[in-house]
């Protein structure tokens, strides 16, 4: 390697990395555009850089703004652990804990957010105007942690609970090409990761947990991919969305409950969702709107039950029990293979005595439902002080339970010309026979 295109900011002479990170990288990047200054030497001349940091605890106090191509930013190691148990256990307690906080090499985001424009809040932003679009910049293996939520006036008990603190880990404002974020950490930021006109962004390999939103794609993008990451948002946010987006693949992720959604697409299309697993406390797990189409849904395990930490069962996302685990605004959409697990307290479906409702087929024409599988048991509603303990208690609980009455498939009468498989038996698919194809799963 080039010595000279490789920075250490412990090393680097300008600012003190551990008190403002911002600053130094700012400088690293300011040095590297001085010395790449010529766009054609021998076919080249801007081969970029990379910027390490070694294991630490990394103070940001300025944003860092990055306008160049070919920039890889990398430390050794994500550094996740949970801020949200340790925030819910009682101080007093906390001199027995191994360790309090995230660690890695680790940026601790100290903007101060403006109401009035959300790119100043973000600790890392990218942005650059002019052709060709910016290129190939690169986030791996190091930990951004927005440190605290704050009191939202909502009334939360404990404000480390609110998912809101106007900080976002990566914005990225302008169109791009080739961008990849790989074995990242994310914690504690209201957003994660925002990101516009993405083209052939990879979102790889993360761990996104505690966060108001994780994965935010806006605008318009194409040909992208987020997959193999662990993460889950808050009650108020989204753990994937995506805007107007054409042939974006979700694959291989395992997405914790409690965000408001799961997975949302707006004007999405021609996309492949794909062997995930999905948790959810609320409906509306996954949610295909404005006339999302031609999108491909398989071989996913979908799991709807009640939230048993005592400390987040006073939210939910709004949405009744009847808004289904999915629902499709949208034609021409795929549903193939899927597994829902629907297993839930009668006592605490919303309203109380609805019968759940598992997809949901609200507007569009010609989709086609076919070979799901759902699984509806009542269980009895469990709780407990543990997040860990609580969760992994309810998700092993199985065996012999009583059959929840569920509405596997709904197709509102805005819906039509659509085809319905073996995704539930005759008394279970609610619709207009006269106007879709239906066949039956036989019923014992």
């Amino acid at each position: 390697m080039n010595n000279t295109n490789y920075y250490d900011v412990t090393k680097w002479s300008v600012g003190d990395p551990y008190k403002d990170i911002g600053e130094v990288i700012n400088s690293i990047i300011a040095d590297i555009k001085s010395k790449q200054s010529d766009s054609n030497i021998n076919e080249g001349g801007k081969p970029g850089a990379v910027i390490y940091l070694p294991p630490a605890d990394y103070h940001l106090k300025t944003q860092v703004v990055i306008d160049i191509s070919f920039l890889k930013i990398v430390g050794s190691g994500h550094g996740f652990t949970s801020s949200s148990i340790r925030y819910n256990v009682p101080k007093d307690q906390w001199s027995d804990l191994h360790e309090l906080w995230p660690g890695g090499s680790r940026v601790l985001v100290d903007i101060d957010p403006d109401k009035n424009d959300e790119t100043k809040a973000a600790a890392f932003l990218v942005s650059r105007d002019g052709d060709p679009r910016i290129s190939s910049v690169e986030f791996s293996n190091f930990c951004i942690d927005g440190v605290h939520f704050v009191d939202d006036g909502t009334g939360e008990q404990n404000p480390e609970n609110t998912y809101v603190n106007g900080k976002t880990g990566i914005y990225v404002a302008s169109a791009q090409d080739s961008f990849r974020i790989s074995g990242m950490g994310f914690v504690y930021l209201e957003h994660g990761i925002t990101i516009y006109h993405a083209d052939a962004l990879t979102i790889h390999n993360n761990f996104i947990a505690e966060c108001g939103n994780c994965i935010e794609l806006r605008g318009w993008g194409q040909a992208s991919k987020v997959t193999d990451n662990l993460m889950g948002a808050g009650f108020k946010g989204y753990s994937i969305y995506a805007q107007n987006f054409a042939q974006l693949l979700i694959t291989a992720n395992n997405i914790f409950p409690r965000g408001k959604s799961t997975i949302e697409f707006e004007g999405v299309t021609r996309s492949l969702v794909s062997n995930n697993i999905l948790h959810a406390f609320y409906p509306g797990m996954v949610i295909l709107n404005k006339n999302s189409s031609e999108n491909l849904i398989s071989s996913n395990h979908f799991l709807h039950d009640r939230e048993p930490w005592i400390p987040m069962q006073m939210h939910d996302n709004g949405l009744e029990d009847s808004y289904g685990l999915l629902s499709i605004n949208g034609n021409n959409n795929s549903v193939i293979g899927n597994h829902f697990s629907e297993i839930m307290d009668k006592n605490f479906l919303k309203p109380l005595n609805v019968v759940p409702t598992i997809m949901h087929l609200m507007s569009g024409a010609h989709n086609y439902i076919s070979n799901n599988n759902v699984v509806a048991t009542e269980t009895s509603s469990g709780s407990g002080d543990s997040a860990f303990n609580s969760q992994v208690d309810a998700l092993l609980t199985t065996g012999e339970s009583k059959v929840l009455d569920v509405k596997t498939v709904v197709v509102e009468d805005e819906s039509k010309l659509n085809t319905i498989l073996d995704s539930g038996t005759d008394e279970q698919v609610i619709m207009d026979k006269s106007q879709n194809a239906f066949r039956a799963t036989p019923a014992i």
